[in-house]
């Protein structure tokens, strides 16, 4: 994998770093490679851009992607932890989530790529991944789910370790640490905020069953 973990890569999605060219990226992050590995990275934001999305078909035409999808009310309260944790966020997570669309309209450029505030939007996993599946042919997307990685680790290890074509070890899966955590101790989440979130994303989570098909079991719907 690509060293360092932290920062990630993010060749394929900021501008200044793909306009250096695949030998930068391939000097840069994988020079200890030898020629009958398999290498790969780690970049969270890749399945936000669909510039990311043309750059890695045309640029890695036998490329293999996983994507690592959380229930989407959990991931928007966890993304709204980690800005508030690192002081970029100051509001409540309601106002939070009200005042979404004027602040991406507004961001800054320096948040450009990082996209602190985009609680909402980052979780409409169907129209994310749809240039990914028009792009890349659907045997080489593998869609997981975060919850099984705390549910059932060695079993989505073999899964994963399958679709590469590596050897089944589901003992790399023990004693994983975490990358990127928010606050150790949050604020529970409100039941009101959570049911009202959760009613927002039910359109957007059928359309994500309808793009993956019935291998992919979705997270239960809003009451």
């Amino acid at each position: 994998m690509a060293k360092p973990v932290t920062p990630e890569p993010k060749f394929f999605l900021v501008d200044l770093l793909y306009d250096k060219g695949l030998p930068f990226y391939s000097d840069t992050w994988f020079a200890a490679a030898g020629p009958r590995q398999l290498a790969g990275e780690k970049s969270t934001d890749y399945l936000e851009s669909a510039a990311a999305a043309q750059r890695i078909a045309h640029d890695l035409p036998d490329v293999k992607i996983v994507f690592i999808l959380r229930e989407p009310v959990d991931r928007a309260y966890s993304n709204y932890l980690w800005t508030r944790m690192n002081g970029i966020e100051h509001e409540e997570f309601a106002t939070a989530l009200a005042l979404e669309e004027e602040r991406d309209r507004t961001l800054p450029d320096r948040w450009r790529f990082a996209r602190p505030f985009s609680y909402f939007s980052r979780g409409l996993y169907a129209d994310l991944l749809e240039p990914y599946m028009r792009r890349i042919p659907r045997d080489r997307l593998l869609v997981l789910k975060f919850e099984d990685i705390v549910r059932a680790p060695e079993t989505l290890a073999v899964h994963l370790q399958t679709f590469l074509g590596l050897p089944a070890r589901p003992d790399d899966a023990r004693g994983l640490g975490v990358i990127n955590p928010s606050e150790k101790t949050p604020d529970p989440l409100p039941d009101d905020v959570r049911e009202a979130l959760a009613r927002r994303y039910d359109e957007p989570n059928r359309r994500l069953a309808l793009l993956l098909g019935p291998d992919f079991e979705l997270w239960r719907p809003a009451p």
